[in-house]
């Protein structure tokens, strides 16, 4: 199982993102925050292509994680990063579903795989 899910997007940059953004509200997750790691990058005169880790989150489900295992929080919010390489554009969003392997103790049920299927869905529909 991959840690990743990713698609090639057809979009502009700027159109990903504000695809996310809104499949984000459309699943009933929150976007918390975008992080601008180009602008943040140049400001160090570091530069790459475009790239955003846009945060989102849904508290009830953080909630049940954090409840059956604190340091879950260490792998939250759950991120989704746009992002341009090599002139092409892709939207990646992280499995929660590999969460049992680090914290196979938490006894988090069925509630990884339900936030894996929303996250992909939120993907597929940005893209």
């Amino acid at each position: 199982m991959n840690f990743d899910y990713t698609v090639i997007t057809k979009k502009l940059f700027d159109e990903a993102v504000k695809a996310v953004e809104q499949e984000t509200k459309n699943a009933g997750f929150r976007v918390l925050y975008i992080h601008n790691v180009t602008t943040t990058l140049k400001e160090k005169d570091f530069e790459i292509e475009p790239f955003k880790i846009i945060e989102i989150c849904n508290a009830k489900s953080a909630y049940a994680v954090l409840q059956a295992d604190i340091k879950i929080g260490l792998c939250l919010p759950c991120k989704i990063n746009v992002y341009q390489k090599d002139g092409i554009m892709y939207i990646s969003g992280m499995r929660p579903v590999i969460l049992s392997r680090f914290f196979p103790q938490a006894n988090l049920g069925n509630l990884p795989t339900e936030i894996d299927t929303i996250i992909r869905e939120i993907v597929d529909k940005s893209k």
